[in-house]
């Protein structure tokens, strides 16, 4: 939102008369992790508190501290955790570019992004670059895990992995309601509400509801050249249902439902600036990206169920598929001057004077508008594409002891299919008076024309083994991947025929272990290591991104005053490259390559502490500070990237991030 926010909360209403609400037999805990109790075995943490002994780095935000801001942006959000690098892009959090210890961030492809323990890109597999995000401002706990404690989750174990937790049922007393309404600079908007609760069905049964409803809207900060909006507007509606056994049951159980759909219509553009124009308006947008518009559309549908077979056994199963389709239809190039091809738009805000007429039809000044071809001078690519995911997991809790030992040991399995269908066209518009006109359509699925489809059965297991001061936890996952590519061809529209095909499968282990010694209340030392591992996409020949990855770190928590600070460093027997339109490079979109053996050292650290007590007030103090220091070694990024760091004669590069 804007710089100056106004908010108006309304909570604690009564929905229905004398409802009753009470934690269920395998949620005795209260505040955040009594309400992710049926999710307790498909996460980390579900409290601050718990990170203490936990095997490996791991962050959390609870309600509390997301609150403290209501920040809609998770740039904003994340910049309170340490390891994470983002990138901005049209600042609004839209579209995060986030990476974890120096994963790479291009579009969270190198991350696990999860909501609710469940895969959340639109093909975690296939496709795993993220053009749908979860809104923040519906999300009410947030779990940064790096180091061995990412391998749980998967597929993507080198960086870490992000799990975002959605509002859960109210499980707080009484069934409730709140609103927020919070308004901002250049027409910013946010209306948030929630209501729902548990109700007694009978001696032993409790039925849950809730309804989330969420719009947030700008209008742009961004000034283009023909007027009109830069800004947004999303629709976010989420319903749940829930049944679970009253407290007490002997055999007890949770089952819940949920359903999620989003809309967002954004406008903006890959199209930037000349240095020149950006150092006099860097707010300013040419004409040529007036046409630029993101149309997004994602559901999710997932039901949960949890079952205590004896206080030291239980079964979670996630049953889960999402949708996105998403049309991104944004300026791609401009049609060079001998009227023979295209020339990419990084290339005409790189050198305006080579490009004179080039950039002057982007700037579409309506008074100085020079034609090359009657066929048009802008070429705007529809990039159509259309997702699906689909799976189900399930995770065996066991509780036990052998002689000195206490074991928490989980065992999962997952299925997963998912799938991304591109069919893209190019439409060609002219620049008239400084307005783009369609000249020529594209048909559709002559610029790309084929699907990426993937397969896997993950499989894993984690026992956290507590000793004396010590906290072990050796982990394993096996993922076998079946990928598969179907290009049809852009002389192919209507998808006659069989296609071009190409399969390959992908089989990975992957081994973690973590330690924690306790020396006292106060302080931790932890350290650990596991393998990191990264698919290649549908159609790839190259080798999967692997990894050797180490940390060592140190803990303290006392008297209001948090303190972390951990070394790392990743080992690459072989980076991934992949060519993106959002990171250039004038390669071929989506095309990957062997980057070689990479070398990545760091060190992050973070601190935190309430004031309030030395100066002596009743109000809270919050302080916080967060650093990070890496950096990236190679003998072959020199060659297969745009320098984008310094190469020495032996051309190794130090990209620092």
């Amino acid at each position: 939102m804007g710089k100056h926010d106004w908010r108006v909360g309304v909570g604690a209403l009564a929905l229905l008369a004398g409802a009753v609400s009470a934690g269920d037999a395998h949620a005795q805990a209260s505040g955040d992790e009594a309400e992710f109790a049926n999710l307790e075995r498909v996460i980390i943490v579900t409290a601050p508190r718990q990170i203490a002994d936990v095997g490996g780095s791991v962050q959390y935000l609870d309600e509390e501290a997301l609150e403290t801001f209501s920040y809609s942006d998770v740039n904003r959000i994340l910049r309170q955790t340490p390891g994470v690098y983002l990138q901005e892009e049209e600042g609004f959090g839209l579209r995060p570019n986030i990476g974890i210890r120096g994963s790479g961030n291009d579009r969270n492809s190198r991350i696990t992004v999860m909501e609710d323990g469940v895969l959340i890109a639109p093909a975690p597999y296939a496709a795993p670059a993220a053009y749908y995000f979860p809104r923040m401002a519906r999300i009410s706990g947030v779990e940064l895990s790096k180091g061995p404690a990412a391998i749980m989750y998967g597929p993507l174990t080198t960086g870490g992995a992000l799990n975002l937790f959605s509002t859960p049922i109210p499980d707080r007393g009484d069934a409730n309601a709140r609103v927020d309404l919070l308004g901002g600079d250049y027409g910013g908007f946010r209306g948030h509400a929630v209501g729902g609760g548990w109700f007694d069905v009978g001696d032993s049964l409790q039925l849950g509801a809730m309804v989330e409803l969420l719009r947030e809207r700008s209008d742009g900060f961004k000034e283009l050249d023909s007027g009109g909006d830069t800004g947004f507007e999303i629709d976010d509606v989420v319903l749940r249902f829930g049944l679970r056994t009253a407290p007490g049951a002997a055999l007890a159980q949770s089952l819940e439902f949920k359903l999620q759909h989003s809309e967002e219509v954004s406008d903006e553009t890959y199209l930037g600036l000349t240095l020149g124009d950006f150092n006099a308006n860097p707010l300013r947008r040419y004409r040529g990206s007036q046409a630029d518009l993101m149309d997004v559309e994602h559901d999710t549908y997932q039901l949960t169920h949890r079952i205590d077979f004896t206080p030291n056994i239980d079964l979670t199963t996630i049953a889960y598929r999402t949708e996105t389709s998403r049309v991104w239809y944004k300026l791609n190039d401009v049609r060079n001057s001998a009227n023979t091809g295209w020339v990419g738009i990084s290339a005409v805000l790189d050198d305006p004077t080579t490009f004179a007429t080039q950039y002057a039809i982007l700037v579409g000044d309506p008074l100085a508008t020079p034609v090359i071809s009657a066929g048009g001078d802008l070429r705007v690519r529809n990039n159509s594409r259309a997702y699906y995911a689909q799976g189900i997991q399930s995770v065996l809790g066991l509780e036990f002891d052998t002689g000195s030992l206490s074991h928490e040991l989980q065992l999962s399995a997952r299925y997963h299919q998912d799938e991304e269908d591109r069919f893209q066209q190019d439409d060609r518009f002219a620049m008239v008076n400084g307005a783009m006109v369609l000249t020529t359509p594209g048909a559709p699925g002559s610029q790309d024309n084929r699907i990426g489809e993937a397969e896997a059965w993950a499989f894993f297991a984690r026992d956290t083994i507590e000793w004396g001061d010590w906290t072990l936890v050796p982990g394993l996952r096996y993922e076998t991947i079946d990928l598969t590519q179907t290009n049809y061809g852009t002389a192919n529209p209507t998808r006659t025929g069989a296609g071009a095909v190409s399969e390959r499968t992908v089989d990975i282990w992957i081994p973690g272990l973590a330690a924690t010694y306790r020396i006292n209340d106060a302080w931790r030392v932890f350290a650990g290591a596991h393998r990191g591992f990264s698919s290649p996409g549908p159609g790839s020949s190259i080798d999967p991104e692997t990894s050797w990855n180490y940390e060592a770190g140190v803990r303290y928590d006392a008297d209001g005053l948090a303190i972390e600070a951990t070394a790392f460093f990743a080992d690459y027997e072989n980076l991934v490259g992949t060519c993106t339109a959002s990171t250039g490079g004038g390669c071929t979109i989506g095309d990957q390559f062997d980057g070689g053996e990479v070398d990545i050292h760091g060190v992050e650290a973070m601190a935190s502490y309430d004031a309030s007590d030395v100066f002596g007030w009743s109000i809270a103090v919050p302080l916080s500070l967060v650093y990070v220091l890496a950096w990236r070694v190679s003998d072959q990024l020199c060659v297969k990237f745009r320098p984008v760091g310094k190469c020495d004669g032996r051309g190794r590069a130090a990209i620092f991030a």
